[in-house]
C-alpha cells in the first residue's frame, strides 16, 4: 500500500484536493491522508454542497491541522509524497521559509527534508515579487509549482474536464498515468498541413 498526504489550504479550487482524493480512491493500492486548513473549511462551504463531509470520505485517514504530532508530521512515517491541493499564497510563504505552524506545513517540511515529492497547486493571480520569490525558493529546494492551469486544445466540455486534466497531471508525477483523453497527442492532421497565414512586416519609411 502507498501513501499520499492530500492538503487544502485555503484558496479557491477545493475541488482540485477533492478530485484527487477520488481519483486515488479510483486507482486502488494507494492510502491518502487528508488535512485540511481552517480557511479551506470556510472556502469548502462557499464552492462545494456538503463538501467536507464528501471530501472527508473520500480519504483513508483525516488529521486535524492542528495535531502536529500526528503521524504524517514525522519523516519516519513512510510515504511517497504530498500534494497541496489548492495551495494559498499563506501556505506557500510557509513551506518557502521552513514554518511548521500546522500540520500542512510541517509534513510539508518533511516532505522537503526527507527528498521526497510535494507538488504545490498554488492558486493566485496576479503575482507579486513576494509570491514569486516563494515560488522559487520551494522549486530551488525541490518542490513542484503546479497552478491548475487549464488546457484549451484539450477542448474541454466543462469545469469537469478542466479539473480532471489538472489532477490527472499532478498524479502523473506520482506515476499514476490516467488514461485521460485530453491527453496532447501533436497536432491534428488539419492543423499540420494548413498554409500558415504569410505575416505582414510595416516598414516605416
Amino acid at each position: 500500500m502507498k501513501r499520499v498526504v492530500v492538503a487544502i489550504t485555503g484558496a479557491t479550487g477545493s475541488v482540485y484536493g477533492q478530485r484527487l482524493l477520488e481519483m486515488l480512491r479510483e486507482q486502488g493500492g494507494w492510502e491518502t491522508h487528508l488535512v485540511m486548513s481552517q480557511a479551506a473549511l470556510l472556502n469548502i462551504r462557499e464552492e462545494i454542497p456538503d463538501g467536507r463531509r464528501l471530501i472527508e470520505g473520500a480519504a483513508d485517514v483525516v488529521h486535524s491541522v492542528r495535531n502536529v504530532g500526528a503521524s504524517i508530521a514525522s519523516g519516519s512515517f513512510l510515504c511517497d509524497g504530498m500534494v497541496i491541493a489548492p495551495c494559498s499564497m499563506r501556505t506557500l510563504a510557509a513551506v518557502a521559509h521552513g514554518l511548521s505552524d500546522n500540520l500542512i506545513t510541517r509534513a510539508a517540511d518533511v516532505m522537503l527534508k526527507e527528498r521526497r515529492k510535494l507538488v504545490l497547486m498554488t492558486r493566485e493571480t496576479p503575482l507579486n515579487l513576494a509570491h514569486l520569490r516563494n515560488m522559487v525558493a520551494c522549486t530551488e529546494m525541490g518542490a513542484v509549482i503546479f497552478p491548475p492551469v487549464p488546457a484549451f486544445y484539450a477542448r474541454p466540455a466543462g469545469l469537469q474536464d478542466i479539473v480532471d486534466h489538472s489532477c490527472t497531471r499532478v498524479l502523473d508525477h506520482f506515476d499514476i498515468h490516467r488514461n485521460a483523453a485530453g491527453r496532447w497527442q501533436g497536432l491534428s492532421t488539419e492543423s499540420a498541413v494548413a498554409e500558415p497565414a504569410p505575416l505582414k512586416i510595416e516598414r516605416q519609411a
